[in-house]
C-alpha cells in the first residue's frame, strides 16, 4: 500500500491535489484540520473520481460537506489492493480517529444484554450493559433488564446453571454449603461439587442453544422424557418434566413468532430527514424477536439511503465475528457495494452472509414494523434535541461573549482539588465537548509535590502536569510545528491507542477564585502556552474570575452559560470526591491493619484484593479471614480484633480516624471549596459525603 499527504492553506482549492497525482485504484482517504486531527474518513473504488467531487465550487456541495472541506487543511490517501481491504481500512480508521464529520451511529440508550461467561470454568449467566467482552456469549439486546431477569428466572428451572457472582460462588465453596438457588433446584451447585465442570458446561451449552433459537428440539425432548416417565409410572419425575415444559413455553410466549420459516435474520430499517437519520434493528432468531436496538446520527453529507445502509452495516458488524454476524440481513435498500460488503461480513462470520430487500410476505411485513419504530424514534429524538441543542449553543456563545474569547469553547476542561486535612490530595479533570460531558476523556491525578493542605500549589501542579503532557504529545506527534501542520495526532502511530492528553481545550475552568486562577495561569505561562484561556468559578457568589482582572465577571443567574459552568464545576467536584473516597477507603483498611503482628505489606494487599473494602472485611468471620492464602487462624483472630468496630484495640480506631465505637474522631474533610465534608458511617465503616 502507498500513502500520500498534501497540505497547504485553509482554502480548499489551495490544498487540492495536483491534477494527475491522485491514483485511480481503490483506497481510503482522510481529511485533517489545522491541528492535524482527522475530521473525515471515506473509501472509494477510484480515489481520483471520488476526491474530485470534494473540490468543486462550494455552492454545489451539501452544506455539511462544504463545512467539512472548509474546515479541513489537508487531504491524504492510502491505496489498497481490493475493495474489501478499503472497507476494512475505512472501518478501522473511523474507529481509531473518531472523525467528527463521519456519520456515527450511537445508541440512543444503554441496552441490557443477557451474557454467559463462557471463558470461566463454571460459566455464569447474568444481565450486563455496555461493551462486549471477549470470552462471553451475548443474547439480545433487550428493551428492559427486568424482562431478561424474568426469562432467566423461569429457565433456570430447566437449565440450572450458575447465576451467582464470583464472591458468592467463592464463599459457598469455602463453607461447603450452596446458596438458596442450590436448595430450590435453580442451580446445580457446582460450587460444592454437586456437578462436575463437564456436566455444568453441558447445562450451559443447552441453555445457550435454547436462547439462540434452537427451541423445538428441547421442547420435543422434554415431552418425550415426560411421556416415557409417565409410562414407567415415575409420576414424580413426569410432573417435574411437565413443569419444565411449562417453564419453557412461558419463556417462549414472551417472544412472538414473526417469521413462519423460523429464519435467523437481523431486520434493519431507517427513518431519515435532511439533518438526521434513525436506525432500528430487530434481532430475529428461530423466527422469534430476540432483541431490539436503536441509533440516531447526524447526517454529515449528501449520501443517499444506500450509503447510509452501507455505513451502518459496516459499523455494526465489522468489529464482530462468528454468530454475532447473522446469516441474513434484511434492509430497506441495497447498500452501494453489496458484493464487497457481503464478502467482508462473510469473512467475519466464517460463512456466507446475504444482504437483501424483502419484497413480500412475513419478512416484508416485519421490515415495515421496524420502519415504524425508526420513525417514532426519530420523532422522539428531534423533540428532545430541539430545545437541548439550542440551549447548549446559547450557553457556549454566552461564555464566549462574557470572557471575550476568540472562538466558541467547544472543548472545556474543569479541574478540582480534593483533600482531607492535607492527606490523600487528589485532583480531577472533567471534559465537556459541545456542552456535553465526554466521560471517556475524564482524568484523575494524585498530587505528589505538595505537602499539606495547599489548594493553590496543588492546582499549579495539576495544570502543569496536564499541559506538559500536551506538549509531550505534540513533540511525539508526526505533525510538528514547522512541517506545515500544527497539533498532535490523537492516536499513537506505534500502538494505535488514543493519546490521553492530545486535545487542546478551548477553555480551562478551575474550581475557585483568584488564587486558583492565578496558579493555573502561572503554570501555563511557565510552559510557554499562551493560547489557552483560563477562568475560575467561585462557589460563594458564583463569580467568574479571569486572570489579572480585579473584578469578577458576573453572569445573570438565569444565564445558560453560568448554568453550564456550574455543571462543569459540580461534575469535577463529584469526580474528585469519588476518587478521594476510593483512596481514603483503601488507606483506612491499610492503616487499621498496621499494628496487627506479623501482617506485612504483601498480606495486607492480599486481604484488600480478597475483600475489597473495610466493610466486607469487618463482616467476615475469623474462619473466612483465615481462608485467605497466607493468613492463618492466629493472624485472622488478630485481624478480626483490629477491624471490629466494638473491639478493644485503640490502635485500630486511632489509625482509621475513628474512636473505639467507630465514630468520627477527625476534623472535617474538605475539597478546595471548603463547603463539603465527609464522615465515617458507623454502621458500614465507609467514608461518606457529609
Amino acid at each position: 500500500m502507498a500513502a500520500r499527504r498534501v497540505t497547504r492553506t485553509s482554502d480548499p482549492l489551495s490544498y487540492r491535489p495536483e491534477p494527475g497525482t491522485i491514483p485511480t485504484q481503490p483506497g481510503v482517504y482522510k481529511f485533517r484540520d489545522g491541528h492535524g486531527r482527522v475530521i473525515y474518513v471515506g473509501k472509494a473504488n477510484s480515489l481520483r473520481a471520488r476526491l474530485s467531487n470534494y473540490f468543486q465550487p462550494i455552492h454545489n456541495l451539501h452544506p455539511r460537506t462544504a463545512t467539512m472541506v472548509t474546515t479541513a487543511r489537508s487531504v491524504e490517501w492510502t491505496v489498497v489492493n481490493t475493495e474489501v481491504e478499503a472497507l476494512q481500512l475505512e472501518y478501522s480508521w473511523i474507529k481509531e480517529f473518531d472523525p467528527r464529520f463521519n456519520v456515527k451511529y450511537r445508541d440512543d440508550k444503554s441496552y441490557p444484554w443477557l451474557a454467559v461467561t463462557m471463558s470461566e470454568e463454571f460459566p455464569r449467566v447474568m444481565v450486563g450493559r455496555g461493551a462486549k467482552r471477549r470470552g462471553t456469549r451475548y443474547f439480545g439486546p433487550y428493551s428492559h433488564a427486568w424482562a431478561i431477569r424474568e426469562t432467566v428466572d423461569v429457565l433456570l428451572r430447566v437449565f440450572p446453571m450458575r447465576s451467582c457472582s464470583n464472591g458468592v460462588f467463592k464463599r459457598s465453596a469455602q463453607i461447603g454449603r450452596p446458596c438458596l438457588l442450590g436448595y430450590i433446584d435453580k442451580c446445580s451447585a457446582p460450587c460444592v461439587g454437586k456437578v462436575s465442570p463437564e456436566e455444568h458446561r453441558a447445562i450451559v451449552d443447552d441453555f445457550c442453544d435454547f436462547m439462540g433459537g434452537r427451541t423445538q428440539a428441547f421442547v420435543r425432548r422434554v415431552e418425550k422424557e415426560m411421556y416415557a416417565a409417565s409410562e414407567d409410572l415415575d409420576f414424580e419425575r413426569a410432573a417435574r418434566l411437565r413443569d419444565d415444559l411449562g417453564a419453557m413455553n412461558r419463556a417462549l410466549e414472551k417472544q412472538a413468532v414473526v417469521l413462519g420459516d423460523r429464519a435467523d435474520a437481523d431486520v434493519v430499517a431507517l427513518a431519515e430527514d435532511p439533518l438526521e437519520v434513525a436506525v432500528q434493528v430487530f434481532y430475529v432468531r428461530g423466527g422469534r424477536i430476540r432483541g431490539q436496538r436503536g441509533w440516531v446520527a447526524d447526517r454529515m453529507d449528501s449520501g443517499d439511503t444506500a450509503d447510509l445502509v452501507e455505513t451502518f452495516l459496516l459499523q455494526l458488524y465489522a468489529g464482530e465475528s462468528g454468530e454475532a454476524v447473522p446469516k441474513e440481513i434484511l434492509v430497506p435498500q441495497m447498500p452501494t457495494d453489496t458484493e464487497t460488503l457481503e464478502e467482508l461480513l462473510g469473512e467475519r462470520r466464517g460463512s456466507r452472509v446475504q444482504v437483501r430487500v424483502p419484497q413480500r410476505g412475513d419478512k416484508r411485513t416485519l421490515l415495515e414494523t421496524v420502519e415504524k419504530n425508526a420513525k417514532q424514534s426519530l420523532a422522539l429524538h428531534k423533540t428532545k434535541r430541539a430545545s437541548d441543542l439550542t440551549t447548549r449553543n446559547r450557553a457556549l456563545e454566552e461564555i464566549q461573549e462574557a470572557l471575550a474569547l476568540d472562538d466558541v469553547p467547544l472543548r472545556i476542561e474543569c479541574y478540582d482539588i480534593s483533600n482531607l486535612q492535607g492527606t490523600e490530595v487528589v485532583a480531577s479533570m472533567v471534559v465537556f465537548e459541545d456542552g456535553l460531558a465526554r466521560k471517556s476523556e475524564y482524568r484523575r491525578f494524585v498530587i505528589k509535590g505538595v505537602d499539606g493542605q495547599n489548594d493553590v500549589a496543588s492546582m499549579h501542579e495539576v495544570i502543569t502536569r496536564r499541559f506538559r503532557r500536551l506538549l509531550d504529545e505534540q513533540a511525539r506527534s508526526e505533525y510538528r510545528p514547522g512541517d506545515g501542520d500544527s497539533g498532535p495526532m490523537l492516536v499513537d502511530p506505534e500502538t494505535g491507542r488514543p493519546r490521553k492528553f492530545a486535545y487542546q481545550p478551548g477553555l480551562v475552568v478551575v474550581d475557585g477564585g483568584p488564587p486558583q486562577v492565578a496558579a493555573a495561569k502561572a503554570a501555563l505561562d511557565e510552559l510557554g502556552i499562551d493560547d489557552v484561556p483560563v477562568c475560575g468559578l467561585a462557589k460563594r457568589l458564583e463569580e467568574v474570575w479571569i486572570p489579572d482582572d480585579e473584578d469578577p465577571v458576573i453572569l445573570p443567574r438565569t444565564s445558560e452559560g453560568l448554568y453550564l459552568l456550574q455543571r462543569l464545576r459540580d461534575e469535577a467536584h463529584r469526580f474528585a470526591i469519588t476518587h478521594h473516597r476510593s483512596r481514603r477507603s483503601k488507606s483506612m483498611v491499610e492503616s487499621v491493619l498496621d499494628d496487627v503482628p506479623g501482617l506485612g505489606e504483601v498480606r495486607r494487599k492480599t486481604l484488600m484484593t480478597h475483600f475489597g473494602s473495610l466493610k466486607k472485611l469487618r463482616a467476615a468471620t475469623v474462619e473466612e479471614i483465615a481462608a485467605v492464602p497466607g493468613i492463618g487462624p492466629r493472624t485472622a483472630t488478630a485481624i478480626k480484633t483490629a477491624v471490629d468496630p466494638g473491639g478493644s484495640q485503640p490502635a485500630a480506631g486511632a489509625a482509621s480516624g475513628e474512636d473505639g465505637n467507630g465514630t468520627d474522631a477527625s476534623t472535617t474533610p474538605s475539597t478546595s471549596t471548603g463547603e463539603r465534608g465527609w464522615v465515617v458511617n458507623t454502621a458500614t465503616g465507609e467514608i461518606e459525603e457529609a
